[in-house]
């Protein structure tokens, strides 16, 4: 098989068909037509065997993954999603690893009305990067630089389910179906990010760890801010070990939960119920602060020792 028939025959037609794509995959460049009343959202992510999935990982967890973690970047800025380009790098063309990674990939895509619109395939160490497009009206996008003092503090779904299904698998055990999902195949907040736009101050999505990524917002925005770590949604697995060990860093700062962290008006509290859904809470978790710093109270009341914030490619 030669690269011009790997596109063909798994990626030429992957995802939704959009009138507002003139010229898509096969050519030099494509071409989009963005409607004169929205931006351009865009953003990429890259991931590499052995460091953001396991070698082994099933082809159609990392097609669907691949995608769900740029899609959860455009819902951070209550964007719609659109379009996305793909480069890929395979040490060997293997037809069977390649139909799942494209079904995986062409379901969520298809599920969120994005067409594949071009990209570059290579020989090389397992390597997947995407890049997403999105759209939303001038002055709707939310940054992470809006949160202000007296703000409330939340975040969507449960925290710690991916991070715990990571340390079991490290530890040579098999997490159980739930937490394998998490990690693997997380949903990306589209509609609750879409949703926000107007009642949100500032968000991001939940990426490398609650701890470290409100960081970000809290330094974009100037400000601080206070949790309740009783108030953490976890899931009942990751309630259970951290009731057993008290130890905290397991929501805090274990990352890949692709959840939304938001700030919104203390008096537009009551809004926040309608935003729930059977399978996606939306859970107050603190406040913003005008002293800067991110404190974590205990059940106990006392303050735990942020040591480690979240996941660092290049931490020390």
């Amino acid at each position: 098989m030669s690269e011009r028939d790997l596109i063909r025959d798994y990626f030429a037609a992957l995802g939704a068909r959009r009138a507002d794509v003139p010229c898509g995959v096969g050519d030099d460049c494509a071409l989009l037509a963005v409607p004169p009343d929205r931006q351009l959202a865009v953003s990429i992510d890259t991931l590499v065997a052995g460091v953001h999935f396991f070698a082994d990982c099933d082809p159609q967890a990392l097609g669907h993954k691949s995608l769900a973690v740029g899609l959860s970047d455009l819902a951070s800025m209550g964007a719609e999603p659109a379009w996305a380009t793909l480069a890929l790098t395979l040490p060997e063309i293997d037809p069977d690893w390649l139909g799942g990674f494209a079904r995986g990939l062409g379901d969520l895509a298809a599920a969120h009305g994005v067409q594949l619109v071009g990209g570059d395939t290579t020989r090389g160490p397992l390597t997947v990067s995407i890049q997403v497009h999105g759209l939303v009206a001038p002055g709707q996008a939310v940054t992470r630089a809006g949160a202000r003092p007296g703000d409330l503090v939340c975040v969507s779904g449960t925290l710690g389910d991916a991070g715990l299904a990571l340390r079991q698998l490290a530890a040579g055990k098999a997490p159980s179906a739930t937490l394998r999902r998490r990690l693997e195949r997380p949903e990306p907040r589209v509609g609750l990010g879409r949703r926000l736009a107007g009642l949100a101050s500032a968000m991001i999505d939940l990426s490398d760890g609650l701890a470290g990524d409100l960081g970000h917002i809290l330094a974009a925005s100037g400000v601080g801010a206070d949790l309740e770590l009783a108030a953490l949604p976890l899931g009942p697995e990751g309630a259970t070990v951290v009731a057993e060990t008290g130890d905290w860093a397991l929501p805090l700062a274990s990352g890949d939960d692709y959840e939304l962290c938001f700030t919104t008006p203390a008096a537009r509290r009551a809004e926040l119920s309608a935003l729930a859904t059977p399978d996606c809470a939306v859970t107050v978790i603190g406040q913003i602060t005008a002293a800067p710093g991110l404190r974590c109270r205990e059940p106990n009341g006392d303050l735990w020792p942020l040591d480690r914030s979240g996941y660092d490619h290049f931490s020390t």
